[in-house]
């Protein structure tokens, strides 16, 4: 790739959290293009077509390969889990407890092995130790067993998220990230939704089969489900656009993508995080509030997990107790769709995201007052997930931080872990088995969370306002001493 062609590049224009694509001296489509009706009509819903011209139409294919998983702990609580191993305590909190507080601890290390190590390989080993741990799940005999296999689980599945966020905001542009971020972040409610109508199948169609109870099949079925995986990741996985050896993108693709990045002011990754880089970015506001931020905003939006145990405290089925949370999960699929298409539309992260939290006051509200009616309290649990702002939350971080792939992939790894953190411990101290369902305590607290996170959000726009301005005045400024 000749440097010349790459300095040619101008990054996209931003100015009060609005984008708009400037015009460069070395157009990536230079030619006039006229659209039929259906190219009109797909540019409209999702990208122009001149977006991805040429060789660029089998990149964007490409990029589709993403990831999912299977999040099953809460279906086979409320499915049976609880009695047969005698968990009526807080093993439940206690497991969650266990699971946050090991995945926070390999967030950082593993966006730093990535940037030595290809993701595509660190991926796939991490997804067949999950495998393995799933299997494992299924003959535990006693609490102590799950405790020990939901410590590996989380192991080998904490480094899924912050990696596949620091692999997707390397390859778009600014118009093209939100919808492909609430594209990904849609594996997980669906993976979700698909673990709770599983298990409600598995439990009327294979509870007590062959002497092995209905929430031991799930870990196994899932199990079987995710080897297949393991060979995808290794194959599909593309790594970072300036250090890829994807077997299926040509040389041209290859520096295609970088240009792409240039393009978006996204600068590439140049290794493992420097101490010089280390230390500067503890001098910025960046390290701090972006994770702070998103420790409310991961705070507030946890009442989903208690949405089984409130439907067995009013004697709702096996089955509907599977079925009702999932539901709320595929129901938020096509809202977190629009919430990623609006954002890119408008050219704006921050007027979505407070108009989706105003969304969640709702939910969040009706389970702090928790009124008599039944009805109400589950149309709280069910609208809780509709309203989330994760994908959004991490489209803007990648873009806050798009100056440095080194400094985007550690603040990732540190917001991850500082809420999961956090989430580790708190849950025992507000969400007490004893307080079921109402948790007097609980609700309230993330309610509060909610505000908090509105708060940070509004201050994290007033410094990345400051951060732009500072940034285009040095930007004009060495235009000026060049010429």
């Amino acid at each position: 790739m000749s440097s010349k062609s790459l300095q040619d590049l101008t990054p996209m224009d931003e100015k009060d959290d609005i984008f708009t694509e400037t015009v460069t001296a070395v157009d990536i489509n230079p030619e006039p293009v006229h659209y039929t009706r259906w190219q009109r009509f797909v540019s409209s819903v999702w990208d122009s077509p001149r977006a991805w011209p040429g060789s660029q139409a089998r990149l964007r294919h490409a990029l589709g390969a993403l990831l999912w998983l299977a999040h099953e702990l809460q279906n086979a609580y409320v499915s049976g889990m609880k009695e047969d191993l005698q968990m009526f305590g807080n093993e439940y909190v206690r497991l969650l407890t266990i699971y946050n507080a090991v995945y926070c601890a390999l967030q950082i290390p593993s966006n730093l092995i990535v940037m030595k190590v290809r993701p595509a390989w660190w991926l796939a080993g991490c997804e067949l130790g999950w495998t393995v741990f799933t299997f494992a799940q299924a003959a535990a005999q006693s609490t102590s067993q799950v405790y020990a296999f939901r410590f590996f689980v989380a192991f080998f599945e904490a480094a899924f998220q912050p990696v596949s966020y620091f692999l997707i905001g390397s390859w778009y542009t600014k118009k093209e990230l939100g919808k492909r971020m609430a594209v990904w972040y849609c594996f997980m409610p669906a993976g979700q939704a698909f673990s709770g109508y599983l298990q409600a199948a598995i439990f009327k169609g294979l509870d007590g089969a062959h002497g092995i109870a209905g929430w031991r099949w799930l870990y196994i079925v899932c199990g079987c489900m995710t080897v297949p995986a393991v060979v995808l990741v290794f194959i599909f996985v593309p790594d970072f656009p300036s250090t890829t050896k994807i077997w299926y993108l040509n040389d041209e693709e290859k520096e295609l993508a970088c240009k792409r990045c240039l393009t978006n002011g996204t600068n590439p990754l140049e290794g493992a995080l420097k101490p010089a880089v280390f230390k500067e970015m503890w001098r910025h506001w960046r390290i701090y509030m972006l994770p702070l931020g998103y420790i409310f905003y991961g705070l507030c939006v946890q009442a989903y997990n208690y949405f089984g145990i409130f439907l067995k405290s009013e004697n709702f089925s096996v089955e509907m107790r599977n079925i009702i949370p999932a539901s709320s999960w595929i129901a938020s699929i096509p809202v977190q769709l629009f919430i990623g298409y609006l954002s890119d539309r408008l050219g704006t992260r921050f007027w979505v995201m407070t108009g989706v939290l105003a969304c969640q006051l709702v939910p969040s509200v009706i389970l702090t007052v928790w009124p008599a009616s039944t009805g109400l309290k589950i149309f709280g649990f069910f609208g809780n997930p509709l309203f989330f702002i994760t994908s959004l939350y991490y489209t803007w971080l990648s873009e806050i931080c798009s100056h440095s792939a080194e400094e985007r992939g550690m603040v990732l790894g540190v917001t991850n872990t500082a809420f999961y953190a956090f989430n580790a411990f708190l849950p025992n101290l507000i969400f007490v088995a004893s307080d079921s369902p109402s948790f007097r305590k609980g609700f309230p607290t993330l309610t509060a969370c909610l505000v908090a996170a509105f708060v940070c959000i509004v201050i994290i726009r007033l410094l990345y306002s400051r951060q732009q301005r500072r940034e285009t005045q040095e930007r004009c400024a060495d235009e000026e001493r060049n010429v």
